[in-house]
């Protein structure tokens, strides 16, 4: 098994065919060997032979790749990503699932929403003041939305334009569904905004979110409005037979104002 998988990893996206003269030396097997674990391979679907002599990986590959990221949750599936990120001070990187998914890896930079990242202080982040957590919390229903969300939320220590109660943050929630995706402006602190969007399953829901921070300095609201607007991705349609909820509400046809540029 292991000689198998040594061959198979050697096929690429930048190198999706090998011949078996080719494998050997870069496995550093015989060529009588690789010969005979490639054609066992073969006849389990694994690589396809190709009329010129070269194998590409087969559809066994692909169903074998599927059954593994199925076992996995989003956090799992994002975490070498997230690990490979580069750290700038300036720019902060966060992936974060719903709570609807059940996602509960705390991993790298991958964290559920209902166990928000300590700050530097040690205490949680305020979910009603961090850009992420409002977009999750945007796509929430109103029964879930007010079991997480009370007057206790919005207590404590925060930036000098915070929402300070459920009320005023409705208006932010239903801009951010209309909108796509959510702005942080100096409302978690002083000189810090950041911009985070969905990511949705194949139905449309969205069952995570990944955000981006800067300091106010560098990133003014109006350039990162300009920049998030440009770069927004349409709502992929369902083409799931599974699909027999509908996607998270969109309130891109209420009208309202879009976020303030200042």
């Amino acid at each position: 098994m292991a000689k198998g998988l040594r061959i198979l990893s050697l096929f690429t996206e930048n190198r999706p065919t090998w011949r078996v003269s080719d494998i050997a030396p870069a496995v550093g097997m015989p060529p009588p060997t690789v010969y005979l674990v490639v054609m066992t391979l073969t006849a389990g679907g694994y690589p396809d032979h190709l009329a010129g002599g070269d194998y590409r990986p087969g559809a066994a590959v692909s169903t074998l790749g599927t059954a593994a990221l199925a076992s996995l949750d989003l956090v799992q599936v994002a975490t070498p990503s997230c690990a490979n990120l580069p750290t700038r001070p300036a720019r902060r990187s966060t992936l974060r699932c719903s709570p609807q998914t059940g996602c509960s890896t705390w991993s790298g930079c991958a964290t559920p929403i209902w166990s928000p990242p300590p700050s530097r202080s040690g205490r949680p982040l305020p979910a009603v003041h961090t850009s992420i957590d409002k977009l999750l919390l945007a796509y929430l229903d109103e029964d879930d939305l007010t079991s997480r969300i009370d007057t206790d939320s919005f207590a404590g220590n925060a930036g000098p334009n915070a929402k300070q109660t459920l009320d005023e943050l409705r208006g932010e929630l239903s801009r951010i569904r209309a909108d796509g995706w959510a702005l942080q402006d100096e409302e978690l602190a002083f000189g810090l905004r950041s911009v985070a969007a969905p990511g949705r399953d194949a139905c449309g829901a969205v069952i995570a979110g990944a955000n981006i921070a800067v300091q106010a300095r560098d990133w003014s609201a109006r350039r990162i409005v300009s920049a998030s607007s440009s770069h927004r991705s349409p709502r992929p349609a369902s083409t799931s037979p599974t699909c027999s909820q509908p996607p998270s509400p969109d309130d891109s046809g209420r009208g309202g104002s879009r976020h303030s540029q200042r």
